[in-house]
């Protein structure tokens, strides 16, 4: 079932996000499984798999950063996508947030996040959040559909 529901799942168009937080080191990792939980009170969610790198960090974080990738950063996409390297050493710009959340310069979109509540789900720990600190610029964000990364302005294709 597991393989099946991979496969349906390629066929979700997802943004694509990168999950900061700070720490010794500060860490941050690609996810599309961030959302928006409720406005009232305002709730977000993002999910992260205890056996990465990443998780040490974030286990203890008690503020996460979220940033929404514009349709111009696959190169950041693909950096924080990948394993052992120190990933905001990578010649992605960032600053820190309030609470010291790293946060994407060139983003679409940023928040710094308190952690509300960390849900065990599986491999993964799904973390509930509650937005800090928002900013947005215009733009489009980039997609990841089908094993690949789009922008919006591109045709999506179905090539399974």
């Amino acid at each position: 079932m597991a393989h099946e529901l991979r496969q349906l799942m390629r066929h979700t168009a997802a943004t694509v996000t990168v999950v900061t937080a700070a720490g010794a080191p500060p860490c941050g990792f690609t996810a599309t499984s961030f959302t928006s939980v409720t406005l009232d009170p305002p709730l977000v969610s993002v999910c992260a798999n205890r056996a990465s790198s990443a998780w040490p960090t974030l286990a203890q974080a008690a503020h996460i950063g979220v940033n929404i990738l514009a349709e111009t950063q696959e190169d950041a996409a693909r950096i924080f996508a990948t394993s052992g390297i120190d990933r905001l050493s990578a010649g992605v710009r960032w600053e820190p947030a309030p609470h010291g959340s790293p946060l994407l310069v060139d983003a679409l979109a940023s928040m710094e996040c308190a952690v509300h509540r960390r849900i065990d789900v599986g491999e993964h720990m799904l973390l509930l959040a509650t937005p800090t600190q928002l900013s947005w610029r215009p733009g489009a964000p980039l997609l990841y559909h089908n094993g690949r990364y789009v922008g919006v302005s591109e045709t999506v294709r179905d090539d399974a």
